[in-house]
């Protein structure tokens, strides 16, 4: 199936793509880094309230734990909403085995 198939099935109805959650989630957290961004916050959320800002260093620990769990909740949307837009990554995620059209 080429993209422009893919594309006009999509927008018709006629199609419903299958996309892994838990792969989408994992490939989401390696392309964005977000681990690497999630340590940083949840330091300086510990050091607000350490230095006496509790409600704001609570907010910034709350942001820093809730983010990855977002992304991951909202991972196939995102993968699909990609799939629509770009041919190449559309080609990647059913290479990858992320997006599987039937």
């Amino acid at each position: 199936m080429t993209h422009a198939e893919f594309v006009a099935a999509c927008r018709a109805g006629s199609l419903t793509p299958q996309i892994d959650p838990a792969a989408a989630a994992r490939y989401l957290n390696a392309r964005l880094l977000l681990p690497l961004v999630r340590l940083p916050v949840l330091g300086i959320g510990v050091a607000l309230a350490l230095i006496g800002w509790y409600l704001s260093g609570l907010a910034v620990i709350a942001v820093g734990s809730l983010l990855p769990r977002l992304v991951a909740r909202s991972a196939p949307q995102i993968l699909l909403d990609e799939a629509l837009a770009h041919e190449a990554r559309f080609h990647e995620f059913v290479a990858s085995g992320l997006l599987r059209v039937d």
